[in-house]
């Protein structure tokens, strides 16, 4: 329910209450106007000696009905507007609090008035949204919590490694050069993945304080991933793949060029990752009938679960639990993909089956 049904049903429910007030106010008159008939008629009907209450009753009428007339349909007014003022504020008081256990947390309203179940239901759906925002929320932080203990702890074993061999070259003053290229290289691996996990922190912290805004121009976006496929060549041929490009020439898009670089970038960063040694990674662009544009990035190694694909957008959710390889990020890659494809209207899928992993960016 947005602001203009709430509107609305406002407007219906001042509606039921002003119609309702005036038919019972008209009824009041009318009856007041049968009961007066009908005096008057008994009234004629019969003669009278003066001493009757009956009598004396409607001879004071005569005397003053320019002042009863006026009191009986004032006091009529004041009496319904006062019982629908009532009603009014009841209605008040059970949004009040309604609104105040939805505030609280509370599971459960006691059930609102008829006229004010569209506004239950519409609460209903708020707690719900609120509960799953708030749940995901939790999840959130866990799973960034958690993965935040992990490269801390990863930290401290590139850091320990770095300092012991550059103890032992620094202690040894005659080492061989062989001995010493070798603890240089450790040193060097050691040092590069000390780099990888403090990126992934810088990583964490500018996806959680920052917000994406897009800068956009027309760009060829087929140059730009035969550019993206041509740096990934060392990483390619490290894993013996095979990335094959199938991509029509000279397809131009509007979009952030920086943004949408490093969508492709994590998809294909992910399907590296994730590929068997000597297989192939497709990679098609086509346009499709209504003008958008549908790439592919497929690869083949492990099929991914049906509750893991549902969850691989997610913040900081990652396939491989291990901290320690190489390929292990944060976490960030596809959630963040998944917002920059989202900002420029677009939409980003997975489906997995038979090995095969593919994911789908519409734009």
């Amino acid at each position: 329910m947005n602001k203009t049904e709430l509107r609305e049903l406002s407007q219906r429910l001042r509606r039921q209450l002003t119609q309702r007030f005036i038919f019972f106010y008209l009824l009041y008159l009318a009856a007041g106007a049968v009961i007066v008939i009908l005096a008057y008629l008994y009234y004629q009907s019969r003669i009278w000696y003066g001493y009757e209450t009956f009598y004396q009753i409607v001879h004071l009428a005569e005397r003053f009905w320019a002042f009863l007339l006026p009191v009986y349909a004032g006091g009529g007014a004041l009496g319904l507007g006062c019982y629908y003022l009532k009603k009014s504020c009841g209605y008040l008081d059970e949004l009040v609090t309604a609104s105040e256990n939805l505030f609280l947390g509370k599971e459960q309203d006691p059930p609102l008035s008829e006229e004010l179940r569209p506004m239950e239901v519409y609460l209903d759906s708020v707690r719900l949204q609120i509960q799953n925002s708030q749940r995901a929320a939790r999840e959130a932080e866990q799973r960034k919590n958690d993965l935040v203990v992990y490269l801390a702890h990863d930290l401290k074993t590139p850091l320990t490694s770095v300092i012991g061999y550059l103890t032992l070259l620094n202690d040894e003053e005659e080492i061989s050069p062989k001995l010493q290229k070798k603890y240089l290289s450790v040193s060097l691996d050691k040092a590069e993945r000390l780099e990888d996990l403090i990126n992934e922190f810088f990583e964490i912290t500018r996806f959680s304080l920052t917000h994406l805004t897009l800068e956009l121009s027309r760009i060829n976006l087929s140059r730009m991933l035969e550019q993206t496929v041509f740096e990934f060549g060392p990483m390619l041929a490290e894993k013996e793949l095979e990335c094959k490009l199938d991509v029509p020439p000279d397809v131009s898009c509007e979009c952030d060029p920086d943004k949408l670089q490093r969508v492709f970038d994590n998809l294909l960063r992910n399907a590296v990752s994730y590929s068997q040694p000597g297989g192939d990674i497709n990679i098609c662009l086509r346009r499709q009938e209504d003008g958008r544009l549908c790439l592919t990035v497929q690869n083949f190694g492990v099929t991914i679960p049906k509750d893991k694909l549902e969850r691989i957008f997610d913040q900081f959710f990652r396939l491989d639990s291990a901290r320690t390889t190489r390929s292990g990020g944060a976490g960030l890659g596809l959630a963040i993909a998944k917002e920059i494809v989202e900002l420029h209207g677009g939409t980003i899928s997975a489906e997995s089956s038979d090995g095969q992993v593919t994911f789908t960016v519409v734009l």
